[in-house]
């Protein structure tokens, strides 16, 4: 009797499968944002010329992920961003250098600040933002509730107790037995 009812389990009915009814299934574990390297920017990217320091290009373009003992005058940097429910965004630029001068670039067509900002757009809204500039009658209520309040002229003496006490802590460690 117990091996036809595990038998049945595992068979689908009226052509759908088990495992669309169970609930179980309809759950989905959250998987963290994965970011890895450096974001250049077409910004930084039309910052680059031919003759600029390592140190120059460094300022400009942040530390390189890859920098090979093997090839001394590369540098790679590359970017990753793997999101949940979103397709995988990947940038690689590379600068070579002779004599510790940038000689050239070359890479991925590199989005602006603003493009990639609005890519990182997520699915969950947060509700209207508040408007943030007080209005004309919120200010003159501001000034009259103030005015209200005594005025202290020494800051010290408002802020210094009267009768200041010495506060004792116990000891962090255990004394030694």
């Amino acid at each position: 009797m117990a091996c036809a009812v595990l038998a049945s389990c595992g068979s689908t009915t009226g052509g759908m499968s088990s495992s669309a009814i169970n609930p179980v299934n309809w759950i989905t574990p959250y998987k963290v944002d994965v970011i890895q390297g450096n974001f250049i920017s077409k910004e930084q990217v039309e910052l680059l010329r031919p003759g600029l320091s390592r140190d120059q290009v460094k300022a400009l373009l942040g530390t390189p992920l890859l920098a090979s003992l093997f090839h001394a005058d590369r540098w790679d940097y590359v970017f990753t961003l793997k999101r949940q429910g979103v397709e995988p965004q990947a940038f690689k630029y590379t600068v070579f250098f002779k004599d510790d001068q940038l000689v050239r670039f070359e890479g991925d067509a590199m989005p602006t600040e603003a493009e990639f900002i609005a890519s990182l757009d997520s699915k969950r809204k947060l509700g209207k933002v508040p408007v943030l500039e007080a209005t004309e009658e919120q200010l003159k209520a501001a000034e009259k509730s103030s005015a209200s309040k005594p005025v202290v002229t020494d800051p010290t003496a408002a802020s210094a107790p009267a009768d200041p006490q010495t506060t004792v802590y116990p000891p962090l460690e255990s004394p030694k037995q």
